[in-house]
């Protein structure tokens, strides 16, 4: 764990930022994490450690950590964005989300029809607009089996 938070910073680092201990934090925070924390969730957990720090200087820096690619910004529909570090575990991985409790499961065991349909269908979309695809975001959404079963 330590290894890839150093990893973190550097980035930050070469990138000129300046590595501030609230940034450290919110790096730490989500390397640490498996949820899909809001910028405000993410506020109350480093406002323990460091009180100094103002929530725009969180959303500050998790724009900066967006656009360096250390991190993806998601929109599950919950009103709020949520971010995920992104690292060679959780690398291509896709979202379940509960409609009703707003539970995000995470899932990357995926079928191997699955996985040919999708680089199919990035090829003819790359071929008919003549767009060059790098990366996707695909969120399936519908009821968890808790939810399931209270309906």
């Amino acid at each position: 764990m330590h290894g890839r938070r150093c990893g973190w910073h550097g980035r930050l680092r070469e990138s000129g930022y300046r590595l501030t201990e609230g940034r450290k934090e919110i790096i730490n925070i989500l390397t640490d994490t498996k949820e899909h924390l809001s910028a405000e969730e993410i506020y109350f957990r480093v406002h323990k450690n460091y009180p100094a720090i103002g929530l725009t200087s969180v959303y500050r820096t998790l724009d900066v950590l967006v656009n360096m690619g250390v991190i993806q910004k998601f929109d599950f529909g919950d009103g709020r964005f949520r971010y995920e570090i992104i690292n060679g575990e959780n690398k291509g991985h896709r979202h379940l989300i509960c409609t009703n409790c707003k539970k995000i499961i995470n899932y990357n065991n995926f079928i191997e029809e699955e996985t040919e349909l999708l680089k199919k269908t990035e090829k003819e979309l790359s071929e008919k607009y003549k767009f060059e695809i790098n990366s996707n975001l695909i969120q399936f959404y519908g009821l968890c089996p808790e939810c399931r079963q209270k309906k």
